[in-house]
Parts: structure tokens; C-alpha cells; sequence
């Protein structure tokens, strides 16, 4: 990537997210520019939410509340759509993205209402309010990611967006401690309430093996998640499918470890190793190769179902 904004995204996601660079690198050319782009828009809502700069504290903050920042972010991807010049590094790329791929405005927007419910502190007392915020975050960034790689049906796009779903469930297994540090609770009050945490408590050493039976729960309910969407390559080029295969199998990892790590999960960040890396790329070539002439299972209904366009 030689232009500005090319530059720009794949420094972004070097910094950001290790595990998505790897995959990104399989793509032809066109396609990694305009997904490391969105990523580095998504990145970069993400940080404006928080006021942060690539996950970290930003040495000057803007002073401005999150409802501000939020509104701000809204305020400009509306404009991006309108075709206004855009000064912001990641909001000209994602306007050249989006307007280029032709991806509705109603998918960006959703995934700041995912950020919405960070700033509005919102409770989730179930299961189904959990993924109903996993969809928000996760499962639209897969359905834009789907629609770069030329696939819009939307039984493909509801495959995209179940990976999206287990990317995230596994991510707030992986970051519960984490997340709890900086007042974020994404596990079901219930399930809380059930194991006998107190929320206030979550951090506390003393709950750690109870916590670790929650985090068990939410990667096994990744997994079918994970199943339906493998269902989901067949209908993507080679390259696009053999990267988004090893991305499936990267994160999946995570969740495995997350399982096997049990109470001691949190005690450093659990990541996935060159080795790692180097055997999932394998395999997802060989799921890349497999799409090529499997015919897919149907899509379980006992899913969580996207809202309807």
C-alpha cells in the first residue's frame, strides 16, 4: 500500500489487531486495501468512544463527554455517505469503502449504536441482551466485511455475521477481567446472579474459578456460531475464503485457550503464537479448498437472527 490512507489502515490494524493483520495478508490486493480500511475506521470509532489512540490512553484527552464523541461520529459518517470531503485519515478511508463497495448506511450506523450502549452503561440481564450487543460490535462489522468481498445474499451475509457473533463472544471471555477494571459487564446478570458473583466483585481472586465455568459457557456457545459460519466460504473468491478461514480458525484459538487456561485465563493476555499462526493458516486453506465443493449444513434457527433490513 503506497497511498496515504493505505498506509494509514495497515498501520492501524499492525497495532490493533494482531490476529486479524495475519489473515488480512491473504487477501489480493483490492480487497486487504478496503478491509484493513474499514477496520481502521472501526478502530477508530472504537478509540474516539473511549478517548484513546489504537486501545491506549491518548496523551491529550479532548475533554469532550463520550455522548459528544458518539454524536460526532454519527454526525461524520452521515457526511461520508453525503460525499463531504472527509479530513479525518480514517473517515476518508472508510467513505472510500463505503461508497465504493456500495455498503448501506444502515450497517455503519448500527455498529455505533453498538458503542452507544458502552456510553449509555447498559445492563445486560440475558443471554439475548448480550448478543443483541455482540451483533451490534461484531456481527455488522462481518456483514460489512462480507459485502467488500462481493457477497450480499443474505445467507451469506447471516454467515458473516456469525462469525462476527463468536469473534466477539470470544473477545469478552478473553477480556473479562479487563473489561470489569474499566466498569464494562457484558456476562447476563443472570448468569452472574446464578454462579454467585457479585458484579462489584468480578475482579476479585476469590471468584475466579466461578468465573472461569462462565467464560467455559460463552466459548461453547461461540462454537456454533464458529460451525455456521464456515458455511459461509463457499460463497467467497479463494483468497477472500482461505483468509477468512484462517481468521475463524485465529480467534477460535483464543476461545480454546481461554477453556483450557481456566482460572488463571486472565493472569497475562492470552494471544495465539507464530506457531499458531503458521498451523492455522493451514487449516484454513484446507476449509478454503473444502468450501470449493461442500455444500453447506443449513443454519441452525436456534441462532440468534440479525434484525430484519
Amino acid at each position: 500500500m503506497t497511498d496515504k490512507l493505505g498506509q494509514h489502515a495497515a498501520q492501524t490494524i499492525a497495532v490493533g489487531s494482531k490476529s486479524f493483520a495475519t489473515a488480512a495478508k491473504l487477501f489480493d490486493p483490492a480487497t486487504r486495501r478496503s478491509a484493513l480500511m474499514l477496520y481502521a475506521w472501526c478502530r477508530h470509532c472504537d478509540d474516539v468512544i473511549d478517548d484513546q489512540q489504537l486501545g491506549f490512553r491518548a496523551q491529550e484527552t479532548t475533554g469532550e463527554s463520550s455522548e459528544t464523541r458518539l454524536n460526532e461520529l454519527r454526525h461524520l459518517t452521515r457526511r461520508a455517505y453525503a460525499g463531504e470531503p472527509m479530513q479525518s485519515p480514517a473517515f476518508a478511508a472508510f467513505q472510500e469503502v463505503a461508497l465504493d463497495h456500495g455498503i448501506p448506511e444502515r450497517y455503519p450506523l448500527a455498529h455505533l449504536d453498538g458503542f452507544a450502549m458502552d456510553v449509555e452503561q447498559r445492563r445486560y440481564v440475558t443471554i439475548d441482551d448480550t448478543l443483541d450487543y455482540c451483533y451490534h460490535v461484531a456481527g455488522v462489522v462481518g456483514i460489512m466485511m462480507a459485502w467488500i468481498m462481493g457477497a450480499k445474499d443474505e445467507a451469506t451475509l447471516d454467515r458473516a455475521c456469525d462469525l462476527g457473533m463468536a469473534f466477539q463472544l470470544t473477545n469478552i471471555a478473553r477480556d473479562i477481567i479487563e473489561d470489569a477494571q474499566i466498569g464494562r459487564f457484558y456476562l447476563p446478570a443472570q448468569w452472574l446472579e446464578e454462579a454467585g458473583i457479585p458484579r462489584q466483585e468480578m475482579t476479585a481472586p476469590r471468584h475466579r474459578e466461578a468465573l472461569a465455568g462462565l467464560a467455559r459457557q460463552l466459548i461453547d456457545l461461540a462454537e456454533p456460531y464458529y460451525d455456521a459460519a464456515r458455511g459461509g466460504l463457499t460463497a467467497l473468491p479463494p483468497r477472500c475464503a482461505w483468509a477468512i478461514g484462517t481468521a475463524h480458525g485465529v480467534y477460535r484459538e483464543i476461545g480454546v485457550k481461554v477453556k483450557t487456561h481456566g482460572a488463571r485465563a486472565w493472569d497475562a493476555r492470552i494471544s495465539t503464537s507464530k506457531a499458531d499462526k503458521a498451523r492455522l493458516l493451514g487449516l484454513g486453506f484446507a476449509h478454503a479448498m473444502a468450501s470449493r465443493w461442500q455444500r453447506p449444513a443449513p443454519r441452525s434457527s436456534g441462532l440468534w437472527q440479525r434484525p430484519g433490513d
